[in-house]
Formats: structure tokens, sequence, C-alpha cells
């Protein structure tokens, strides 16, 4: 009996630590946040507010998870993403990309933000996992949005200049923040587009 108590003890100790280890990513996220000096004031606010709890969304964390398990050779993802960037009409990994779990967890995510125009989560290589509208290219590895956020797993904090997209019809800023594991682990990124005339 005093060895199965201690092992409960031991179990809820870990998971108290496992807790405060993603909410320690966040509180560093928030002050990186804080410490940007390209974000729109309205938008830092707002990704503070809305954008940093979204990290840790189980649908999204689980879908990378899964992409991530699938060790997808880099030039493999590259070749799709040539293929990607120079399609005319839809491929089958675009359909894909726009319609599986984690497509439908950032429209619900969209819905509920109307600020957000443009969403992807991508993994932990930068290839996308699933998006809200279709990305001018699938690989974002090379990328400052991909780089500086999933920041070779350590999660950090990317800011894109706020810009006109014809598309959205409206001023969007782009802010990318890591993907985490309930103990805090970074499993990939993702990347919100924010309408400033929106907020």
């Amino acid at each position: 009996m005093r060895n199965l108590l201690a092992t409960f003890l031991l179990c809820c100790s870990a998971g108290s630590a496992l807790a405060e280890d993603a909410a320690a990513v966040r509180t560093r996220l928030i002050a990186e946040l804080d410490a940007n000096t390209v974000i729109d004031a309205k938008v830092k606010a707002f990704a503070k507010d809305k954008l940093v709890p979204v990290i840790g969304d189980e649908v999204l964390v689980r879908e990378v998870k899964a992409q991530n398990a699938k060790k997808v050779p880099l030039a493999d993802i590259q070749t799709q993403d040539k293929a990607w960037t120079a399609a005319e009409a839809e491929l089958p990994i675009q359909k894909e990309k726009l319609s599986n779990a984690a497509a439908e967890a950032i429209r619900g995510l969209a819905k509920q933000l109307p600020a957000l125009r443009e969403v992807f989560a991508m993994d932990d290589q930068g290839a996308n996992v699933g998006q809200n509208n279709l990305t001018s290219d699938l690989w974002q590895g090379d990328e400052d949005k991909w780089k500086k956020s999933f920041a070779e797993r350590k999660g950090g904090v990317d800011v894109g200049k706020a810009k006109f997209d014809k598309s959205a019809n409206a001023t969007l800023q782009q802010v990318s923040l890591p993907l985490i594991d309930a103990d805090g682990t970074v499993v990939g990124a993702i990347t919100f587009g924010v309408a400033l005339e929106a907020l």
C-alpha cells in the first residue's frame, strides 16, 4: 500500500512538473512578444490573449506529431514543394492539407477569431500539416516563420512586417509560434495571419 501511494505521489508531482514546463514556454513566448518591436500593438495584445493559448491545442499537436512520426525525408518534402508551387490545378496533397483534422481545427479557430485570415500548422521540418487557405508553398523550413518559431525545438516567436494582402483584402501581420506538447516539448510551429483592420 505504501509503495502504491509513493508511486501515485510521484506521478502527480511529475504531472505538475510537466504542466510547469508548458507554462514556462508560454510565459517566455509572452515575454518575447512584449519585447518585439515589429509587432503592431493591437496584434501584440491579440497574440498574447488569443494566440498563445492555441499553441497546445490537442488536435493540432496530435496531427503534427503524427506527421512527424512518418519521418518523410526532407528531399521528398522539397520535391512535393516544387510540384505544389508549380501546380495550376489543385493537387491531392493540397486538398488533403485543406481538409484533414488539423485544417478542420484551424477553420474552427478562424471562425471563433475572425481577425485570423490565414492559419497554417507546420511539422518539425517546416512542412505544412493543415491550413485554412492554400499557401503558396508546402515547405516553410527555409523561412523565418518556421526557423524562429520552431527554433531548433526550443520554441520562439517570429513576427513579419504588416503588409496588404490582396487575396484577404486586408493588411495582415503574420505571427508565428511553436506548437507544444503537454510536457512543453516543441513538436512544430503555427503561423497566424492577423488582419489589423479586424482588431
